[in-house]
């Protein structure tokens, strides 16, 4: 049976405010994710369907706290929850030192991924 950990993942990186450890199981990728500052991903989600994010993610939070905004109404997330985000959320606050755990489909995962990066390096360019 696959598995990962934060230590044995081979994929994604130091990303400054962020650092994402994840990997590739059958056809999901698992992140484990630490946030170093408040991100707010509303611009690097631009030029997304609605700006949102499209893909879905199962997770859990094991310190801190994150918010993610729908059109109609936010979701908090603390640290022990369990949570399920449908397509079209936006992560608009990651308290700083939150360390959570997702889950997604790698096909949806990877366009989202390729969006939020060209994103991130058109910010880092510019400022």
């Amino acid at each position: 049976m696959p598995k990962v950990s934060r230590e044995t993942a081979t994929q994604g990186g130091d990303f400054g405010p962020v650092v994402d450890r994840s990997e590739a199981l059958a056809e999901y990728t698992v992140d484990f994710l630490t946030f170093r500052e408040d991100v707010d991903h509303r611009p690097l989600l631009k030029g997304l369907p609605d700006d949102r994010c499209q893909c879905p993610h199962w997770g859990y939070v094991f310190q801190g706290e994150l918010t993610f905004h729908y059109a109609d109404h936010d979701e908090v997330y603390l640290a022990g929850d369990a949570f399920y985000a449908p397509a079209g959320h936006v992560p608009v606050h990651t308290q700083p030192g939150t360390e959570y755990l997702q889950i997604s489909p790698s096909e949806e995962m990877s366009r989202t991924s390729e969006t939020i990066m060209k994103n991130f390096e058109a910010m880092r360019a510019s400022g």
